[in-house]
């Protein structure tokens, strides 16, 4: 892959995706040291995590995905592992017939213990109405749970903030059938996760992940797209009030 090309004609995408998988990376990493005791991949793709991470074979791990997907993915692990590893489930989705409930109680899923779930490269490309149902599901679980998901500025979409390389993102992924279609905006986060039972831990950006990760090794320069963001957030106590709703969206590839 000719990354220089790449990195002239759209700046930022190649660094977000490789800084948030640090992130999410770490942040899976504190879950596991706390003694999480199931792991949900949503929207996996070929998302490796459950194959490289130390520790994680010492949980359950339920990667859900689009039947299509998981076909293709089981046969690589297949040719790669020898056998799927005991402690992975993969979890075959169509949402247009069955609730993301339904599934994950099929595969063994237990709602009352410790989970971190994972959401990478997946709000985006849903519905308002489809990410108020997955936060909801999730915020149904063991209280303390946790989840880290990533999401884009709805200034990007609304056209209320300006970003580089926001023109040439949102052009390549309607060219390729994904359109961006939800977003949030970071000062309105916590208030909506709060009314869904979620408290945000943090919500980290452009500036973050260069201080974290780029500038200590010397890589201060690189510019992480300024519109992807991603954010943590812990199960609070249930209201009365908060209805379970099912997440019936599409399930799309796992995206920038």
């Amino acid at each position: 892959m000719p990354w220089s090309l790449v990195d002239g004609h759209w700046t930022g995408p190649r660094t977000t995706v490789a800084v948030r998988t640090r992130y999410i990376d770490d942040v899976l990493d504190e879950a596991l040291r706390r003694g999480v005791e199931q792991v949900v991949i949503l929207g996996a793709g070929f998302d490796a995590r459950a194959y490289r991470i130390p520790r994680i074979e010492r949980t359950r791990v339920f990667e859900v995905d689009h039947p299509a997907t998981q076909s293709r993915k089981k046969d690589v692990l297949t040719r790669r592992l020898g056998a799927l590893p005991a402690h992975v489930s993969l979890v075959p989705a169509d949402f247009a017939t069955r609730t993301l409930d339904e599934v994950l109680v099929v595969a063994g899923f237990r709602r009352e213990r410790q989970t971190f779930f994972i959401c990478e490269g997946v709000t985006h490309y849903l519905s308002a109405s489809a990410v108020d149902a997955l936060f909801r599901h999730v915020a149904g679980s063991a209280v303390g749970s946790r989840m880290v998901f990533t999401y884009i500025h709805r200034g990007m979409l609304d056209g209320s903030a300006a970003f580089r390389g926001a023109a040439d993102t949102l052009a390549t992924v309607r060219r390729v059938g994904e359109p961006y279609t939800f977003g949030l905006d970071p000062a309105e986060l916590a208030p909506y996760l709060t009314a869904r039972d979620l408290r945000l831990v943090e919500d980290v950006g452009a500036s973050e992940y260069r201080e974290r990760y780029l500038a200590p090794r010397g890589r201060g320069g690189e510019v992480p797209a300024e519109f992807q963001r991603a954010a943590l957030a812990e199960i609070t106590e249930r209201s009365p009030s908060t209805a379970r709703l099912s997440w019936t969206a599409r399930t799309p590839r796992q995206g920038v």
